[in-house]
């Protein structure tokens, strides 16, 4: 819909002022009134009041006169005649035809045939509606040929759109096809209307139907599309300049959108004498730029400002909201390209950022896709500098001044806007904001959000694909920007991760300014592994000094299995150090730095040793030589993943394993022992610690062969440590004083047959049932360990060597169920054994006899038989006979063996004999 609101850009701008009765040479006494008016491409008609038809040629780039190119001929309408005159007007004017009394004239509003010079035009006769075909031959003389298609009574209005007439009587618009004659109405008109006006619309494709100041526009088949127009005044003439429609009525001329019907420009003129004002523009629409505005003694001649100008013309008054209005109007309609809509925003980012606007300015700097971001860095470091040559020479359009530090930038500003107020004070009206004249900020508010939004446009920055050189320059200048507020998490995290901060440009800066951290993680980053340790080493002999507070949460925290929690500064760095030490091959460096690391975290020292991604491992001959004696869990935990992990089969360090795990055992058990002065919760932890760390030393002693038993014996034996003693003694054969221990020291009746069993010879269970009986040292026997053996295993022992060791002490309810189970058993096994004996007589004698029988068999051969595998004959050869009576050559058979027969029959499965040979 049309607005009210009064117009704030200007669509058209004139170039051009005729005086038609001047420019024909007549007096100032009789002036000539325009009547009409046409634009074809380059050339303006003007029709007068007195009959004459005026040509004039327009320097740059329309009614009863209507332009016919496609025949080369220009049309007049002039009392009811149609006349013909060429475009030039060379020649004298011809009537067009016998009709008279036309009342409305159009031309088709399409493409001619590309193949035949022609055009058609609808006409009003009368009460008829005409068509009228005109040709163009090729001595340059017109064909005419005219047909009825309907019958309208009363018509004031013509537009012929595709193949449909549009005709405007008082009463209404109507419409008929001109391939079928059919028609309809469209709406009628109310009775005090103003008279029907039909204006095809660019494109061919709709049209504006008329209703006093409102403009319906309709499609080709008269069904309402888009929005409507409503004008200031009823128009008494309209012209189309695409995206503009122009109205002219009551001495002036308006402007509208096309899209939208948004009222743009009002340009106003002297209330004519005699007549109205008249515009035309050239038919073809789009891509026609100029419109022609006619008194009835002047005329006019406006082109359209082009959408840059219009944006260039709010932009240069400071009108920024109407600007990025206009701006998205056009991008919307596709009039401005993606290359300018670009450079737009651009142009208005640095025009907000001069104007103090930071926020807004970059909102618009990120919208352009073509800015660089090297634009920005001399905002930020005064020239010369590393990147001056990587700053685009741009000077857009010329409305900002030439880009200059943030300081001074800020300073011109606030002086502006003391200027301003001082003007506002004078009652003059200025262009700066009125937020910041009633509110003005503060130089240091204002350095802070320019810095701030800064940053926000490199960061966004870093997302683009620029070049090595611009990326280092937008790294390097974010962690300036970033120094500037003491942004020290935002520091760390870029200096900790992937950048491409040029390093000599901030190592004195941040060592200056005492930000040690940001500057280690920047060492580390760019691989400077030495320094980045240096200053972590530092930071944690000092970090009680104050030199920098106690951080929570660590950035980028990834590889370490630790609680985080709440961590000290001294904690921090031996973290941080560790990240560096775990993934480097450098073994000197490595080992320098292992010790400060171990003083304050084990766990950390440890991760350092055993790191999986580093590309190449340490020596374990320097890394053993090179952990603090003092450090044991440290030492046992590298030998536990070397044995472990890395499958190290050397036995010096499996010795060093196990002697260190001994003598922590020992430690623990004798402290364990000695502190009485422990809680329940303290006795409890104790003893969970101790019996994991046996547990783990046992197991150590059992799994591996590589260590020498003897040297750990020597270490342990004055200990209580039994059960490692067990193992050790094992390993080196002595079965006997493993039962003791197992039997006397420790009283594991159940580890101790175990033993035996894993012996294997029944005189181990003799043995230990000697030690049960006599256990000597002054202890008494333990019969009920001895009956517990004989009960489980007796059986399987000789009574007379049992009985033999039996004490006469011993009572004898305690022993007589078990010795009569193992006589009893005994007989049994007796007589089982006389039984399998006669058992496996009976089956060998079966044998036996079953064999004679098979071997008694006879076989006749021939000079015809022949080998049942080979086939070939067999005569005198050697031959073997299968007992499923199968027949083959020897060389046969000891191919194929005894096992199976040329029949397929396998006689180690299914029979009892071999085959025989012959």
């Amino acid at each position: 819909m049309g607005s009210n609101t009064p117009p704030s850009r200007a669509a058209l701008e004139p170039f051009a002022t005729l005086d038609p009765a001047a420019l024909a040479g007549l007096p100032a006494s009789s002036p000539l009134t325009v009547r009409s008016a046409a634009i074809s491409s380059p050339y303006l008609y003007l029709g007068t009041g007195g009959g004459k038809l005026l040509l004039f040629t327009l320097d740059s780039p329309s009614s009863a006169i209507l332009p016919l190119p496609a025949v080369a001929r220009l049309l007049l309408l002039a009392d009811g005649l149609l006349l013909l005159a060429d475009p030039l007007l060379s020649r004298p004017v011809r009537r067009l035809g016998s009709v008279r009394n036309v009342a409305a004239v159009a031309a088709r509003a399409s493409e001619s045939d590309d193949d035949r010079p022609s055009c058609s035009l609808a006409v009003s006769v009368g009460k008829k509606l005409l068509l009228v075909d005109l040709t163009l031959h090729d001595a340059d003389e017109l064909e005419v040929r005219t047909r009825d298609i309907a019958l309208v009574d009363g018509v004031k209005a013509l537009a012929w759109v595709g193949d449909s007439v549009f005709v405007g009587t008082a009463s209404g618009y109507s419409l008929f096809s001109t391939t079928n004659a059919q028609g309809g109405d469209i709406f009628t008109l109310p009775e005090s209307s103003r008279p029907p006006r039909v204006k095809p619309l660019s494109g061919g494709d709709e049209v504006m139907l008329l209703v006093d100041n409102v403009g319906v526009v309709v499609d080709r088949s008269g069904h309402p599309v888009g929005s409507s127009f409503v004008f200031n005044t009823t128009p008494d003439c309209i012209a189309e300049v695409y995206p503009y429609v122009v109205v002219a009525g009551d001495s002036k001329v308006d402007v509208y959108r096309r899209k939208n019907g948004a009222h743009l420009q009002a340009i106003p003129f002297a209330r004519p004498g005699t007549g109205g004002l008249i515009v035309a523009s050239e038919d073809a629409g789009i891509g026609s730029d100029v419109v022609v505005i006619a008194t009835a003694y002047k005329v006019f001649c406006y082109r359209k400002v082009s959408a840059v100008e219009q944006i260039k013309a709010l932009l240069r008054r400071k009108s920024y909201a109407e600007a990025i209005s206009l701006l998205q109007e056009f991008e919307a309609d596709g009039e401005i390209s993606n290359d300018m809509i670009s450079f737009v925003h651009a142009q208005l980012g640095f025009l907000l950022f001069f104007d103090l606007r930071f926020e807004d300015a970059v909102n618009h700097f990120l919208l352009s896709e073509t800015m660089q971001p090297a634009e920005i860095f001399p905002f930020i470091m005064r020239d010369p500098n590393r990147w001056s040559d990587l700053v685009p020479r741009k000077r857009y359009w010329g409305l900002h001044a030439p880009p200059k530090p943030l300081e001074e930038v800020i300073d011109d500003g606030l002086v502006t806007l003391q200027q301003a107020l001082f003007l506002k004070k004078a009652g003059v009206d200025t262009v700066v904001d009125d937020d910041f004249l009633s509110n003005p900020p503060s130089r240091a508010d204002l350095l802070e959000v320019a810095i701030r939004n800064i940053i926000r446009y490199l960061c966004a920055s870093r997302e683009k694909d620029l070049s090595s050189s611009e990326m280092e320059g937008v790294d390097t200048l974010l962690m300036y920007l970033y120094r500037a507020l003491n942004l020290v998490d935002d520091m760390e995290k870029l200096a900790s991760s992937q950048n491409s901060c040029v390093v000599e440009e901030l190592e004195s800066l941040l060592d200056d300014s005492g930000h040690l951290r940001t500057l280690a993680f920047l060492y580390g980053s760019k691989g400077m592994c030495s320094k980045s340790l240096g200053i972590w080493r530092i930071l944690a002999r000092n970090y009680s000094t104050g030199l920098w507070k106690d951080h929570a949460i660590l950035p980028e925290t990834d590889s370490l299995e630790t609680s985080v929690g709440k961590m000290s500064g001294e904690e921090i760095a031996a973290v941080e150090a560790s990240k560096i030490l775990q993934a480097s091959s450098d073994q000197d460096l490595v080992l320098e730095h292992l010790g400060w690391v171990a003083d304050i975290d084990q766990e950390l020292a440890t991760a350092i040793l055993t790191s999986e991604m580093r590309e190449k491992q340490l020596s374990p001959e320097k890394v053993v030589a090179a952990i603090d004696p003092e450090k044991v869990g440290i030492h046992q935990r590298y030998l536990q993943w070397l044995i472990e992990e890395q499958e190290c089969d050397e036995p010096h360090y499996h010795t060093s394993y196990a002697l260190s795990l001994s003598r922590s055992a020992m430690d623990a058990v004798r402290l364990g022992s000695n502190n009485e002065e422990r809680n329940n919760k303290e006795f409890d932890s104790d003893m969970q610690f101790i019996y994991l760390l046996r547990e783990r030393l046992q197991f150590f002693l059992q799994s591996s062969d590589l260590y020498d038993p003897e040297e750990v014996l020597d270490v342990i034996s004055e200990s209580e440590l039994w059960l490692e003693k067990a193992i050790l003694y094992r390993k080196m054969g002595q079965e006997n004083i493993v039962l003791q221990i197992l039997a006397l020291k420790l009283e594991d009746s159940e580890a101790a047959e175990q033993y035996c069993a894993e012996i294997g010879r029944d005189d181990a269970y003799i043995q230990l049932l000697d030690l049960y009986l006599d256990p000597k040292n002054g202890k008494g026997p333990m019969f009920t360990a001895a009956v517990r053996l004989l009960h489980n295993h007796g059986e399987s022992l000789d009574p007379i060597q049992v009985l033999e060791r039996l004490s006469a002490d011993m009572p004898l309810q305690l022993a007589s169920d078990t010795i009569l189970r193992m006589l009893r058993a005994r007989v049994h096994h007796h007589r089982q054994g006389q039984i399998v004996h006669n058992l496996s007589r009976a089956t060998n004698l079966d044998a036996r006899l079953t064999r004679l029988e098979e071997r008694s068999r006879h076989v006749q051969l021939t000079d015809e038989s022949i080998c049942d595998s080979c086939r070939a004959r067999l005569g005198t050869k050697l031959f073997v006979m299968y007992p499923d009576d199968s027949v083959v050559c020897y060389r046969c058979y000891r191919n194929q063996g005894d096992s199976a027969s040329p029949h397929g029959r396998n006689f180690r499965k299914g029979g009892a004999f071999s085959s025989d040979t012959v």
